[in-house]
């Protein structure tokens, strides 16, 4: 068998449980709420690229129709390509989520926001602290524990605990007193969790073709575990998300051959009848395709449960990805095509 802990992709997969327990228990999430009312903003949006992106994406989903200020997923490179198209009108409060901190695109959000919003309050989630969110003086700074600044080219466990800080401190359904709590228990969640999804990793074949799928939040779950498969295996796997019903709107074409498929199951009964209409059907339809649906405790939910899923896929990856030959923590070695923090990006300057 394959020892995969030579990977630090793995270990920082392994590590996530220690991490979110740990990290509930130190999180100042009453003081950190207190600060965000103080700014009196009505619009929060959350901005980010790649993965951290997607972090703004589960998370306004998941808080769909709460009350309080309006949430908006608002991707860094959006802003920074057409900032005068973003940053104007009343001032929204601007959560950027960074692994490394330091990538073009944070730097240049920052650089907009000083020309065309300078008022506009900022709240820096990231996981290195001498990075350029976190040495900013003009932004509220929560830095993540060490431990969650991957290593690996791959964000893991980065993602997860970035999504869950901002989970936290923005889901009004839980109380801020609770918090350790919460991350206890989906930290335990995940370690009960772990020696069933290795397994099913190691056992599970390595398809020509994967696909994600899912409702709410979960869809952006799956977006996640798609882009993970793609990376992790330098792009020989193609891998494709999609919401449980917009998948038959022709991105169901994209089921071929040995195309295997994951469905990422809701709590909410409403959708998960339609996840469930869509898993018989596809188990009809593709008799050549492995079509999973993981069994995931969700007792808070979506948006709460989705880094237990995408820490299945993450699995998954680091066994394809392996299995191919690749180095597992840099799959692009040597290509100059991609790399662990976005480099080559020409910033250009932002009139007032």
């Amino acid at each position: 068998m394959t020892d995969l802990t030579r990977h630090a992709t793995f270990r920082e997969i392994l590590a996530q449980p220690a991490i979110w327990r740990d990290w509930g228990a130190e999180l100042p999430v009453a003081d950190l709420r207190q600060w965000i009312a103080s700014t009196g903003t009505q619009e929060v949006w959350f901005c980010g690229a790649g993965t951290s992106a997607y972090i703004g994406d589960i998370l306004t989903a998941g808080l769909e129709g709460q009350d309080g200020p309006r949430l908006r997923a608002t991707p860094t490179t959006d802003i920074v390509a057409r900032p005068q198209a973003y940053l104007r009108g009343c001032p929204k409060l601007i959560v950027s989520f960074g692994r490394s901190g330091n990538s073009t695109e944070s730097v240049g959000l920052q650089a907009a926001l000083d020309a065309l919003a300078p008022h506009w309050p900022r709240l820096h989630i990231t996981c290195n602290a001498r990075s350029a969110l976190g040495q900013d003086s003009k932004a509220k700074v929560i830095t993540l524990p060490e431990a969650t600044h991957d290593q690996g080219f791959a964000m893991t466990s980065s993602f997860s605990t970035m999504l869950l800080t901002a989970a936290a401190l923005f889901d009004r359904s839980l109380p801020a007193d609770q918090t350790p709590l919460r991350l206890k228990t989906l930290a335990g969640s995940l370690q009960t969790l772990l020696p069933t999804f290795t397994e099913a990793a190691r056992t599970a074949r390595r398809p020509d073709r994967a696909v994600f799928i899912g409702s709410g939040p979960l869809a952006f779950a799956a977006r996640e575990a798609a882009l993970k498969v793609m990376e992790l295996a330098a792009g020989r796997i193609p891998a494709l998300w999609d919401s449980t019903l917009g998948f038959r709107h022709g991105p169901k074409s994209f089921t071929v051959g040995a195309t295997d498929l994951w469905l990422f199951r809701s709590a909410d009964p409403h959708a998960r009848a339609y996840d469930e209409d869509l898993l018989a059907e596809l188990r009809s339809q593709y008799p050549a395709s492995h079509i999973t649906a993981p069994d995931i405790p969700q007792p808070f939910g979506d948006l709460w449960s989705a880094p237990l899923y995408v820490a299945l896929a993450q699995l998954l990856a680091v066994h394809w990805s392996d299995a191919l030959g690749l180095n597992v923590d840099d799959p692009f070695a040597g290509q100059g095509t991609l790399t662990r923090v976005v480099s080559g990006v020409r910033l250009h300057p932002v009139a007032p």
